[in-house]
């Protein structure tokens, strides 16, 4: 299917907002935007026919003019808007960017190492720039688009040797508008050797209006460290949503990546891991819920690059209404990384007749001594447990609401930082209650 383009917005918009820029636009950093920008034009939005994009057609975003927010704007943000999205109980740093925009008033640091990404380009520009770009794919479009627009994100960065004491959150809020807007968030965090940190980055809509959330985040492990990175996008469903993050691993470093994906009406996420050293872990957990007319598509990458790593990844996905959902899984083991153990597994449940998957499970082996296994399954409720809790009185609906919370707290309870772990569980059983997924 072709993918009709809509530049103009962007080329125009880059021109605007350069001629105020004095100084600034002859900045190294500048460059990068201004290369980013012409390798967006040049490509273009994936379309279809590309392989990677065969399921997810981008024309709503691709026919669509959108304003970037270029300037912090909190106008109509009232403390008790934020507070909602908070977590009862959270300890740790709070981040709250408005628009992708650093807000200082909502936001709590905790940490000297937690800082908004625009403060450190201005005060060590060399600090971002050694990293920013580092893992992020050549040709990728929609990076190319999150570059070209880059003003601000979070900076997370742990020292060598310390374990951070709570967790950092990280809360992304599109505030809407008359007009299509752009959200360009960047994210860089950098983990020392032996640290330990749990990163949380939400996504939320305030007011109505169509928005564009474009975010990259970066994630450097260091040797020994862990990381725990959760994810939750829960914008409107006027909303479109392409996140990537990407993460290097080296030798002896844990992480865990869990991604939870409710709201949006176009939603792309990709998630990518490199195990650059040896004796690593990696584990990708996923949840998607889908209704109504959403498409969700998570794409999964874990490079096994070196020798005696693990890699284990489930992503779960629920559709109902006429929604669509789209997984592919890629696992790579490259010739010198012998002694490999990945293992992948996709699952999906269908609740309605008209909602629909694409699956796509692979495998690309090129060293002898592996272990790897991976698989897919697409089906509905099964009849037999649901006639077990009617024989037991339990209405059809509850029962179908026991039997579909049973399927997606597999991957919730996988979540290690408790006040969001119970908030997941609170939103999905509110959903489930309010029939967007049973009765959608």
């Amino acid at each position: 299917m072709k993918t009709l383009q809509n530049l103009e917005w962007a080329l125009s918009s880059f021109q605007q907002w350069e001629k105020g820029m004095n100084g600034e636009a002859e900045t190294e950093f500048h460059g990068l935007r201004r290369s980013a920008l012409k390798a967006f034009a040049e490509k273009g939005y994936p379309t279809t026919r590309l392989e990677e994009w065969r399921f997810t057609n981008v024309q709503p975003i691709a026919g669509t003019s959108f304003v970037p927010a270029l300037r912090y704007d909190p106008s109509g943000v009232r403390r008790e808007d934020v507070g909602k999205f908070f977590f009862p109980g959270f300890q740790g740093s709070r981040l709250v960017f408005i628009n992708g925009h650093y807000a200082p008033e909502f936001s709590e640091r905790q940490d000297t190492g937690v800082r908004s990404l625009a403060e450190v380009l201005r005060e060590d520009s060399e600090a971002v720039l050694r990293h920013l770009g580092r893992l992020v794919k050549p040709g990728d479009p929609f990076a190319a688009l999150n570059t070209a627009f880059l003003q601000d994100g979070a900076f997370v960065r742990v020292p060598d040797g310390v374990e951070m004491p709570g967790a950092v959150h990280l809360l992304f809020i599109s505030t809407g508008g008359e007009k299509p807007a752009l959200q360009t968030p960047r994210n860089l965090i950098i983990v020392g050797t032996g640290s330990k940190v749990s990163i949380v980055e939400t996504y939320h809509t305030l007011g109505g209006g169509t928005n564009l959330t474009n975010v990259v985040t970066e994630v450097f492990a260091g040797e020994g460290s862990v990381i725990e990175h959760d994810k939750m996008q829960n914008e409107s469903l006027s909303s479109f949503h392409v996140g990537t993050t990407q993460i290097e691993q080296k030798s002896g470093s844990t992480v865990t990546s869990n991604a939870v994906t409710l709201g949006g009406s176009l939603v792309r996420n990709n998630v990518g891991v490199v195990l650059v050293g040896e004796g690593c872990e990696a584990t990708l957990n996923g949840l998607s819920v889908g209704t109504g007319a959403q498409l969700i598509d998570n794409h999964t990458t874990i490079d096994h690059a070196s020798a005696s790593c693990e890699s284990h990844e489930l992503y779960k996905a629920i559709q109902d209404g006429r929604s669509r959902g789209v997984f592919n899984g890629k696992i790579f083991v490259r010739k010198d990384a012998q002694k490999t153990d990945a293992k992948q597994t996709n699952k999906t449940l269908l609740l309605s007749d008209e909602a629909m998957m694409d699956t796509k499970p692979q495998l690309e082996i090129f060293a002898d001594d592996v272990k790897c296994t991976h698989g897919a399954t697409v089906g509905q409720l099964e009849e037999e447990q649901l006639f077990y809790l009617r024989s037991r009185g339990i209405p059809l609906d509850a029962a179908r609401d026991i039997l579909t919370f049973a399927f997606a707290s597999d991957v919730i309870n996988r979540v290690h930082v408790e006040p969001l772990r119970e908030q997941l569980d609170a939103m999905l059983r509110a959903r489930l209650r309010e029939g967007r997924v049973t009765g959608a």
